[in-house]
Parts: C-alpha cells; sequence; structure tokens
C-alpha cells in the first residue's frame, strides 16, 4: 500500500472549517423597521469564511454588542463558555443584555457550522422535534357596532384557523383610558402621562403609529442638532417623570373592572375554552390592583398573567401567587439565570419567560429553563423579532424538557420569512409550530440583503459597515 502523505490526505477532504484554527475577525450589522418591531442582526466573521448570525434585542442599540468587540477578535468562536464568561460583566438587565445575547447566539451559530451540527444538538439533544408557537395579538380599537373584546375574539378566532394552539392578548387598563368612573388617580395624572407618552414617541414610535414613524424619519434627516437634541431631552424627561408601577397609585373600580371582565368574557365567547389564552401590558398598577384583576378574570382560565409587576420586588410576586389561582409569568427582561432564583426562592413566578435576546444567549437561557424545572416551574420563551431570535429559541426550546411554548409577533409581517436564506421549509411557523431542522448552527445559510434593504431603519441605514473603529475599544476590566 502506497505512502500517503499528509498533504496528499488534505487534498481530499473539506477543509473549509478547521474548527481549533478558527478565529473570529469582525463584527457588522444591519438595523430593521417592522419585523414587527425595531430590530438589529449582527454577523459575526472568521478566518474561514464561517459567519455566524446573532441579534441584538428588538429597540435596543448595537453599541451594546460593538463594545464587546475588540474583546472578540482573533479569539475561537467555538470557545464559547470562555467567550461568555469574558463579556458577561458587559451585559445588564432588560436591553442591557442585547450584545452580550447577540454575540452568544452567534458564537453557537458559527461553532454548529464548524462541526457540522445543529445547535440543539450541542445542547444535549432534543426533547420534541418541534417548537410549538403562542401567537400575540393586537387589534385596533374600532368603537364601531361591535364591542373591543368582540374584535378580539375574532382576530384570535383568526389565529386559530391558522393552526395557533395557544394564544396571547392585551389586558389593561389602557382599555380603559376614556371610559368615565372606570380608573381613580390624582386629578390631571392621565393627562400628563399622556403627554409624556407623546413625547416619549418622538424617537421610538411603534410600528403602527404612522405620523411618528414619518416624524422619526425627519428627526434623523435633520441638519439642525439643536433640534434633534430637544428631542432627546424631551424623551429623557419623559422617562424620568413616568413612575413605575408600584408608584402610581391607580386604582381600578368596581366598572372598571366589570369593563374588563366583559372583555374576557366576550372573547371567551368566541374562541371557547378549548385553547390557553394569555394576557399580557396590563398597564402602570401595583400589585393590589392586579390581585382584583386576576380575582375578576379566574374563572375564564387565564393561561397566564404576563409581567403583571415589577421584577425588582420578589416579596410582591409571592403575595401574587398566592392570591390567584392563575399562574403567574415574567422573565423577558431578566438577565442571567442567577437574576431568575430571588423570584423562585419565594415561589414568585409559575411560568419563567426568558428572552434569549436579554437574558444572555442560547446557554444561558438553557440554564434558566433547568433552573425552572429544579423549582417546578414551566418555561415559556419571549421572541418578537427576526428569524435569527426565533430559531435560536426554537433551538433552545427543544432541547429544554420544561418548555412549553415559544412567542411570536410577526405572522402579519408579510416579508419576515424572506429574511433568510436557508434550506428549512417556509413558512418558519406552520400551523404553530417550528419544525427545527438538522442542519448546522442555527440552520440559516445566510441574510437577504435584498429584503433587508427595503426595510432598513430609517434611522441607521447602514448595511454590514465596517465598524473598525470598535476594534481597540479598551478598558482594565480584568478579562
Amino acid at each position: 500500500m502506497p505512502n500517503i502523505t499528509y498533504e496528499e490526505t488534505l487534498a481530499n477532504v473539506n477543509t473549509n472549517s478547521r474548527p481549533s484554527d478558527l478565529k473570529i475577525t469582525d463584527m457588522r450589522f444591519a438595523e430593521l423597521e417592522g419585523a414587527p418591531y425595531p430590530c438589529i442582526l449582527m454577523k459575526l466573521y472568521t478566518n474561514q469564511g464561517i459567519v455566524g448570525f446573532g441579534e441584538v434585542r428588538d429597540m435596543a442599540s448595537k453599541t451594546y454588542a460593538l463594545m464587546l468587540k475588540g474583546r472578540l477578535l482573533g479569539e475561537n468562536p467555538c470557545n464559547i463558555d470562555m467567550l461568555f464568561r469574558r463579556i458577561k460583566q458587559f451585559g445588564g438587565q432588560g436591553r442591557q443584555g442585547g450584545g452580550v445575547s447577540a454575540v452568544d447566539i452567534a458564537l453557537w451559530d458559527i461553532a454548529g457550522k464548524a462541526y457540522n451540527i445543529p445547535v440543539y444538538q450541542m445542547l444535549g439533544g432534543k426533547f420534541r422535534d418541534k417548537m410549538r408557537i403562542y401567537c400575540d395579538t393586537d387589534i385596533e380599537f374600532h368603537r364601531d357596532s361591535r364591542s373591543d373584546g368582540q374584535n378580539m375574539g375574532y382576530a384570535l378566532k383568526k389565529r386559530m384557523e391558522s393552526g395557533y394552539t395557544i394564544l396571547k392578548m392585551d389586558l389593561g387598563i389602557n382599555l380603559l383610558y376614556g371610559v368615565p368612573g372606570t380608573l381613580t388617580a390624582p386629578l390631571g395624572f392621565f393627562e400628563e402621562q399622556r403627554r409624556l407618552s407623546e413625547l416619549s414617541r418622538k424617537l421610538y414610535p411603534t410600528p403602527w403609529e404612522a405620523d411618528a414613524y414619518n416624524e422619526r424619519v425627519a428627526v434623523r434627516n435633520t441638519k439642525d442638532t439643536d433640534e434633534l437634541m430637544e428631542r432627546f431631552i424631551a424623551r429623557n424627561n419623559a422617562r424620568r417623570h413616568t413612575p413605575k408601577h408600584p408608584f402610581t397609585g391607580i386604582q381600578i373600580t368596581e366598572k372598571g373592572l366589570d369593563y374588563l371582565e366583559e372583555y374576557v368574557s366576550e372573547v371567551r365567547s368566541i374562541i371557547g375554552y378549548d385553547i390557553p389564552l394569555a394576557t399580557d401590558h396590563h398597564g402602570p398598577i401595583g400589585v393590589d390592583e392586579i390581585i382584583k384583576l386576576a380575582r375578576r378574570i379566574e374563572k375564564y382560565n387565564i393561561a397566564w398573567l404576563e409581567d403583571p409587576i415589577s421584577v425588582q420586588y420578589p416579596e410582591q410576586w409571592r403575595k401574587l401567587v398566592s392570591s390567584t389561582n392563575i399562574p403567574i409569568c415574567t422573565g423577558e427582561d431578566i438577565y442571567l439565570a442567577e437574576n431568575f432564583e430571588p423570584l423562585m426562592n419565594v415561589n414568585g413566578i409559575t411560568i419563567a419567560h426568558p428572552d434569549p435576546l436579554s437574558a444572555g444567549g442560547i446557554l444561558e437561557t438553557k440554564k434558566i429553563g433547568d433552573l425552572a424545572q429544579k423549582y417546578g416551574v414551566r418555561m415559556a420563551l419571549h421572541q418578537a423579532a427576526s428569524p435569527i431570535h426565533a430559531m435560536a429559541a426554537a433551538h433552545i426550546g427543544v432541547a429544554t424538557e420544561n418548555c412549553w411554548a415559544c412567542e411570536f409577533h410577526a405572522h402579519d409581517v408579510a416579508w419576515w420569512n424572506d429574511l433568510i436564506i436557508s434550506k428549512m421549509p417556509k413558512p418558519l411557523v406552520n400551523r404553530g409550530f417550528i419544525d427545527v431542522p438538522d442542519l448546522p448552527g442555527l440552520g440559516i445559510d445566510d441574510l437577504n440583503d435584498e429584503v433587508i434593504k427595503e426595510h432598513i431603519s430609517s434611522w441607521d441605514q447602514g448595511l454590514w459597515e465596517p465598524t473598525d473603529q470598535w476594534n481597540f475599544e479598551y478598558a482594565s476590566d480584568g478579562f
């Protein structure tokens, strides 16, 4: 048998990926509008042509990720845990976890592509083949011949017809604004909050606020830096003068509770009782008001109350859980598994609800699920952005035993599936589930720049532009 040299052997194998020699070489971004929320897509490049896809939390800042670039360049992206431990000190609660989380997701994607295995397999394999998706649903308030409860019921019925097996709707005091006798607060409070809210939305309108969106485009294009600064100051003042939920002093009257109970009753009369129905966005009210509302709607078999009070007060969560038989759910703004423990230690939640783009990424979210299981708590995943986010959540979900469902906001975004180039069948969310494929990494081959260009952010229209100015960002931070 002839002797075959090492070089001759390499000539007959694919050496596009040599994991031990991988190095991170660059980090670049594209920002989108309306997916359905503003979101920030990230590419992490390597010296072997493998690109990992990550995403900064919706309505956050790419700066949270850019500040990490100099700490990653030249490192092997397959050393995921080591790199996460290096950068996790630069994350924080809420959107501040977005940079660390984006990087972590991109690292898992690269490692999966380098070793030619899916992310779920690197997490230990699957408990299920599909990720159940629950559909969040918004409606416009028509004030027509039907009540808003009926309008919501018919909107949710359409979701059921599309195959979703869990539903969620908003149920908060915003439904009571303008309805006399339903809310109690210091005179003038609601008028002042409405004024401040209008100011705060000048720069970050919601997708359906066309006038505010157009104003934001005008602000971006203005050459008047004084005007721009004035708007930023106005937004910051609005936030500064908006009290947090426990401190507003808002109370719901019996008439208000009757109104909200009737709303839920009308929804259930249309969708029936076979399907779980969760509620969210209850408004800036304290724990005692949430307990009053919960007791009124318990009879309608509510799947969970989501983020009803501020996460900083574990004893209030314990009080809430012990005061109602409706499951209590929170976590989309909690960073790291360790920060879920104060709530779990006091039996303060019954459903953990992390967002992989806030929690710290893929492994940290998996750890949250395993921690929750230790306490007998289910997990559901918050997800409200691009297919990158959705596939990261789906891989985590199928690899976590107690993961019940994953959120989805983009059912009505026609171009959402076209953001990615992949061998996965489309639509990704099909009849209320994501089939998690046996493809390398997240299963995404590339991003569709033509679609991205059509929906590029009015605020930042750069498409994968160089970020060399962040290569040498340095601080003696002990890494």
